[in-house]
């Protein structure tokens, strides 16, 4: 048979060094775990608008369909704040989610017991933290027409259409539900029913979507602005979150520094399964290209390892795997490792990203 294929967009700021390390577990698994993986790299973003003068070359993204799965660093940084829209390096990773159908956007919040004390919150509140939302990615106010910025009168106005159908809503229903029955059974979907008509038929057809598919799984519904109180609140009192892009986007940066710092949080953006059963899928970190300590070595690789992890998980069906590998990074945590950015009030000194690398290499060399 042959090996599993990814494509790695490293990108642009802190992307290179925090894939470097992914790479290096990957070759980890080829060579203890007999889990090999063909490997290809390309551009992304500004590295790609530099050489081709485009955020995403048309041959990039034409492979970006055919292989099993796509690793993707950070995009963007000040170098190209001026650039027009259309070629911003944000555009590139835009289109790979919309032309790979990337429906389902996996953002999970969890907070390692020995990162604790970093969160914003009381540690009692946080510890033990394992919560995901999950987030339509291909629809909704950002994508819907009209948009633009129009003359009217004597001013300028500009114009967001929120836009969803009933098919979308019952794709990313489907996806929360399943995944919800491999976790804590039960879903909150959150929206604005009482003062949108979009939110109106999103409520219906979750609802719809359980009665007759998912009557096992626990179903709540809830306002978003009241999801984002609750998160900040009592965060444990959910399982999965499923919303749309726009309240998705703001609840699952909420949800993130919950856990202290965004250095450690991955996503999976997954479509629908292909011929061979796996789905379409991009795996990336929360985090941005932070050109402020892009090239020092101070970068937390630890995001874009467990999005690595994911993809094992919802890509390659190795959830033994996946967890050997979360377990190395809660190992090396919990033995005190902290790159700057888990640097807490008492100091010390901070560890590198290729030093993070290794010892989680190290643990992972340990787990056998």
């Amino acid at each position: 048979m042959a090996n599993p294929s990814l494509l790695i967009l490293a990108g642009d700021g802190i992307g290179p060094e925090v894939m470097g390390q992914v790479t290096r577990i990957i070759d980890w698994f080829g060579a203890k775990r007999d889990l090999p993986f063909d490997v290809e790299h390309d551009l992304v973003g500004g590295a790609a608008y530099d050489k081709h003068g485009t955020p995403l070359h048309d041959d990039t993204m034409a492979r970006a369909l055919e292989v099993d799965a796509v690793l993707l660093g950070a995009v963007g940084g000040p170098k190209y704040d001026d650039l027009d829209f259309s070629v911003k390096p944000e555009r590139g990773l835009l289109r790979l989610r919309k032309e790979m159908d990337l429906f389902s956007n996996l953002r999970p919040a969890q907070c390692f017991d020995a990162l604790a004390d970093f969160s914003s919150l009381k540690p009692e509140l946080v510890a033990g933290l394992d919560i995901m939302i999950v987030r339509e990615l291909t629809s909704g106010v950002y994508f819907g027409e009209p948009r633009g910025i129009i003359e009217e009168g004597n001013e300028r106005v500009g114009i967001n259409t929120q836009r969803y159908t009933e098919s979308e809503i019952d794709r990313v229903a489907r996806s929360a539900f399943e995944l919800a029955r491999r976790r804590g059974n039960k879903v909150c979907s959150m929206e604005k029913a009482n003062v949108m008509e979009s939110g109106i038929l999103w409520r219906e057809v979750v609802q719809k979507v359980h009665d007759e598919d998912y009557p096992d799984v626990e179903l709540s519904h809830m306002y978003a602005d009241n999801g984002a109180m609750q998160l900040v609140r009592a965060p444990k009192q959910f399982d999965v979150i499923v919303t749309d892009n726009l309240f998705g986007d703001i609840l699952s940066d909420c949800a993130a520094m919950l856990t202290g710092s965004l250095g450690m949080l991955p996503s999976a953006s997954l479509g629908a399964p292909n011929a061979d059963g796996r789905p379409k899928a991009m795996y990336e970190p929360v985090h941005g290209s932070a050109p402020d300590i892009t090239g020092q070595g101070k970068a937390n690789p630890i995001a874009c390892i467990l999005s690595f992890a994911m993809a094992l998980r919802y890509s390659f069906d190795q959830g033994e795997e996946a967890t050997r590998l979360e377990k190395a990074v809660e190992k090396v945590l919990a033995d005190g490792a902290r790159t700057a950015d888990l640097m807490g009030p008492e100091g010390g000194t901070p560890i590198s990203t290729t030093e993070m690398g290794d010892l989680i290499l190290g643990a992972l060399d340990a787990s056998l």
